[in-house]
């Protein structure tokens, strides 16, 4: 795919200094000389092979027609009688001929008119009416016929868009999802000289933070042409704003007020990135710049024509019709000056939330305010998807770690209620959180290598993925053939795209993850970023403030930390993120400084290669697919977020050199933003904006500040298992006056089919919403915040109106108390809460163990065994069991479904010891087998369960209870602890069960 190449000629430009953040003016606003890319042997080959299709069709094919099949038309008027004539082969070719004639005579117009307006370098070629895809061809070989001798890359499509169709009147067809390609096609031709180039440019292409600001002032209004190209150097807006408003980054301004007005060839600027010689630009107010032309006023150095056109177009603007010319910044990212395209088509557009989840951005649509929650987590859906399962896993382990360490009056019954920070940090990862997105992002890739093993094909080498309403765009390195099914070629051979529907056809596969270093780095427009860090031939280095680089890197690293679509990998953090190990201990470790960065990766890289060499594999990726693919080629990805010396910057590129083969990837932070070996150069602005000029990479970065990381990780240290093991047990959240002047007013049944008790059911199809809401809240008696509880009734979104619409509609069927107190409230911090007098079965359940194991029921062994049997006989079945298929999917982010069964089994195993205590087996066994019906799979019950039953001094009926062990275990077995326990119990249990049969 041609790819246009050009050398940014902006001026140096200052770096954000000191601890305030000044930003230093510019050091020299005047155009620099353009560095010139020499002829390659390839431009020469290319113009030569342009020379020999052109004289093929222009002069062979004529020649071909004259002298091989001669004259077709007749030569005189024919008469009636040859329209009667038997149509014969001759007649057949000599139509065929006509047809050729006219097709070389519209071709060779269309080189002519190419040819023309390449040689003047003024204005657009005109139209060859009906010309279509041969004005393409004619174009795209007379620019590579002048490749030699100038330019022409400003005005030559690709040729990837032959078949698109060409007007030059009406909308293109394509989106612009610039960034990634132009640079990875680079980098795969020229792979050790691109970083430097790179760098060297970025260093004269850094934008200004704050200098010349983002909005124009106000002043007379200016007009600027675009000049025709000056050897190999063409005009590009990033390039004008730089010369004429001190900034490059403000190109966007010239964008907005010339979006889609029509230009004086008749065309329109639709894409950043595509302009013409002869095209007119509206600029701001305070552009300076001797090219301008200020009109209406006279301009006598500017012909009568030029006058004329930019006076035509002058009145098109906005200000002509009374509007308000767009002049801020768009959050589209358009590419810049000498940066390659990639075009997508509009149905395969590449975009941002995960997978088809809206959550993030559809509930953030709802209104104007988050309510005060975490920005930065409710527009991250994959990192809030991963956080939010870890922190799952974590509390869940928190549960069975207790539960397996001491029976009956255990600590760790419920979580700790976080507070603060820490609880709108937890609400937002709830309203955030897209685990749906993760769950068909891991299946498809997981798919996809599947399907290549059993075609025995390599992965390919995959350097980003954009995700877009739910399909997968991959970004190959280079074109790796047809993608299986149902995977489908994207724009080119370099893309490989799933649509949502495919993705949701594929079943989990039993095979390793093949891209785990993917990584969201943020948005443009809709679509989301994930670059494989792993796969970049060389480092990706950060700059801007510190603490802008540090929400970047603690995003990556939280994210990497906790996704869904990997399996193992080694996280090294340098110079920041110590307290983050908390989030993933096995996979996170923190060195002290470059030094030890920098022993600890030579001894890594020499590991791997001698590794993948042993093992005859050329790159982790196949080794991904072989027989070895579960235990071996994780990733190892670097985060170093100190500035590195001089010395060590130049041995992390000698490392990063030979990375993305051995599945190391490096993420380096720098304050000046030259550092070698540079494939990709990234800056972080004080906005937000995640900047790559030179790539055409303007995103909305994702990132994890300060405060947000610290809430996180005080989530996942209070569910450490591990923390404060011999503190108290947890007191419920909230605990009911279980004695008979506590009777509810209204009462849910839970635990079991749900039913409400006290309550009218509400009518019509909105029934099913007020219960689930209902079930919400009763979960969550600290309080739920609006937005969660919109976000899991709604998980695609919801606009204000219908939530508040629901919130009426609760409050009004709750009702209120006998002395006029809603039962439906919010309390200070905005979060809806119920009375006290709204009770559910399982609150009864907590708060009838906990007051029979820590209150009343400590000291008087009567009322202990009351209360447990009275809290067994609340257990009916598993939580909202008869739930319809399609609701309450916010379970899946909930630990009650661990909790209940673990509550429930505490109770069982509570009775038992009380009846074993007076030697009652029966009653014993009644017991657990009561609690056994909700958690049959706590070993805990079956081990007290034989023991019961050996106290009953029936051999055979524990040789029978053996027996049923054996048989729910399957292929597994019986767990070590309980064979140890029938070897106690019944030393002859094999042979009996052997004998029994």
């Amino acid at each position: 795919m041609p790819r246009r190449r050009t050398s940014s000629s902006s001026s140096s430009t200052g770096r954000t200094t000191g601890a305030t953040g000044a930003t230093a003016a510019p050091r020299d606003r005047t155009p620099q000389p353009v560095r010139m890319r020499r002829r390659s042997f390839g431009d020469f080959v290319k113009a030569f092979f342009a020379l020999v299709a052109l004289a093929v069709l222009l002069v062979g094919v004529p020649g071909a027609l004259a002298t091989q099949i001669g004259w077709p038309l007749p030569d005189g008027v024919p008469s009636l009688d040859w329209l009667q004539q038997e149509i014969t082969v001759h007649t057949f070719l000599n139509i065929l001929t006509v047809i050729v004639w006219l097709a070389w005579a519209q071709f060779t117009a269309c080189v002519l008119v190419e040819m023309k307006a390449a040689l003047s370098g003024v204005g657009v070629p005109g139209r060859v009416p009906g010309a279509g895809p041969s004005q393409l061809l004619a174009r795209q070989l007379v620019a590579a016929l002048l490749l030699v001798g100038a330019t022409a890359a400003s005005f030559t499509p690709g040729l990837s868009q032959l078949g698109n169709g060409y007007d030059a009147n009406q909308q293109p067809t394509v989106a612009a999802a610039q960034a990634t390609p132009g640079l990875f096609a680079q980098q795969q031709e020229q792979a050790s000289g691109a970083a430097a180039a790179l760098a060297e440019q970025a260093s004269h292409a850094a934008a200004h933070a704050d200098a010349g600001g983002s909005t124009a002032k106000q002043g007379d209004t200016k007009y600027y042409r675009i000049q025709p190209p000056e050897g190999r150097h063409h005009d590009s807006l990033w390039e004008i704003a730089q010369r004429h408003l001190g900034d490059g980054r403000r190109y966007q301004e010239i964008f907005e007020l010339n979006k889609d007005r029509v230009q004086p060839d008749g065309s329109k600027l639709s894409e950043a990135s595509l302009i013409r010689p002869g095209w007119i630009m509206e600029m701001p107010g305070d552009a300076r710049g001797g090219e301008l032309v200020e009109m209406p006023d006279e301009a006598p150095n500017v012909s009568p024509d030029l006058q004329q056109q930019i006076s035509d177009y002058a009145q098109s603007g906005d200000h002509a019709q009374g509007g308000d010319g767009a002049q801020g910044g768009s959050d589209r990212a358009q590419g810049g000056g000498g940066t390659a395209q990639v075009s997508l088509p509009d149905q395969q557009r590449p975009a941002g939330s995960g997978s088809g989840h809206q959550q993030a951005t559809a509930v953030g649509a709802e209104s104007d305010s988050s309510f005060g929650l975490p920005e930065a987590l409710l527009t991250a859906p994959l990192l809030a998807a991963g956080l939010l399962g870890a922190l799952g896993r974590r509390r869940r382990q928190a549960l069975w770690q207790s539960a397996f360490g001491s029976v009956g009056g255990r600590r760790g019954m419920e979580p700790p209620t976080p507070t603060g920070d820490a609880q709108d940090v937890q609400d937002a990862l709830l309203v955030g959180a897209d685990p749906e997105g993760v769950r068909l992002l891991d299946r498809s890739l997981r798919g996809l290598a599947a399907s290549l093993a059993e075609e025995s094909r390599a992965l390919p080498v995959v350097y980003a993925a954009w995700l877009s309403n739910g399909d997968l765009h991959l970004q190959l390195a280079q074109p790796a053939g047809k993608p299986p099914a149902p995977w489908q070629q994207g724009q080119d051979q370099t893309f490989w795209m799933l649509a949502r529907t495919d993705a949701e056809s594929y079943e989990d596969a039993d095979t390793a993850a093949p891209y785990p270093g993917l990584v969201s780095l943020g948005t443009m427009d809709d679509s989301r970023l994930l670059l494989n860090l792993e796969a970049v031939p060389g480092i990706v280095s950060l700059s801007g403030r510190e603490a802008d680089r540090a929400a970047v890197f603690a995003s990556v690293a939280a994210e990497l930390a906790t996704n869904g679509w990997s399996d193992r990998m080694t996280i090294t953090l340098v110079g920041f993120g110590e307290d983050l190990t908390p989030l993933a201990p096995n996979r996170i470790r923190h060195l002290e400084d470059v030094e030890a960065l920098v022993e600890t990766m030579e001894a890594e890289t020499r590991q791997r290669r001698g590794a993948l060499g042993a093992a005859g594999q050329d790159s982790v990726l196949t080794g991904r697919t072989g027989p070895a693919q579960h235990t071996r080629w994780a990733p190892h990805l670097v985060l170093l977020a100190a500035q590195p010396s001089a010395e060590d910057a130049v041995k992390l590129a000698e490392l990063a050199a030979d990375a993305s083969r051995l599945g190391i990837g490096y993420l380096v932070g720098t304050e000046t933003g030259d550092l070698p070996g540079a494939a990709w150069e990234m800056e972080i602005t004080g906005r937000g904006k995640l900047l790559a000029p030179l790539l055409g990479l303007e995103l909305d970065a994702q990132l994890l500040p300060a405060a947000q990381q610290r809430a996180v990780v005080e989530l996942f240290v209070e569910a450490d298992p591990e923390r404060d093991s011999n503190g108290p047990a947890n007191t419920p959240p909230f605990l009911v006056d279980i004695s008979e002047q506590g009777r509810p007013a209204v009462y849910a049944r839970l635990v079991g089919p749900y039913e409400i008790i006290g309550l009218d059911d509400p009518d019509g199809e909105r029934s099913a919403l007020l219960h689930e809401a209902l079930a919400l809240l009763l979960l969550h008696r600290e309080g739920v915040h609006p937005r969660v509880l919109s976000s899991a009734l709604w998980p695609r979104g919801v606009t204000d109106d219908v939530r508040t619409a629901l919130l009426e509609r609760l409050h009004d069927w709750l009702g209120a108390d006998p002395d006029g107190t809603p039962r439906l409230a919010t309390d200070g911090s905005g979060r809806l809460t119920l009375a006290k007098t709204v009770v559910s079965d399982l609150d009864v359940l907590r708060s009838l163990y906990h007051e029979a194991t820590q209150g009343r029921g400590v000291d008087s062994r009567a009322v202990r065994g009351r209360l447990l049997t009275d809290a067994l006989v609340l257990v009916r079945g598993p939580l909202l069991a008869d739930r319809p298929e399609g609701r309450y999917r916010w379970l899946t982010h909930e630990i009650v479904d661990a909790q209940l069964p673990l509550l429930v089994a505490d109770t069982g195993l509570a009775l038992c010891a009380f009846h074993m205590e007076k030697n009652r087996a029966e009653k014993a066994i009644e017991a657990l087998n009561a609690a056994l019906r909700t958690a049959p799979a706590d070993e805990r019950l079956w081990h007290e369960l034989l023991r019961a039953t050996h106290a009953t001094g029936d051999t055979d009926r524990l040789t029978a209870l053996a027996t049923d062990l054996i048989g729910r275990s399957g292929a597994r077995g019986l767990p070590p602890r309980t064979e140890a326990l029938l070897d106690e119990l019944l030393p002859a249990w094999r042979d009996a069960i052997a004998a029994v049969g």
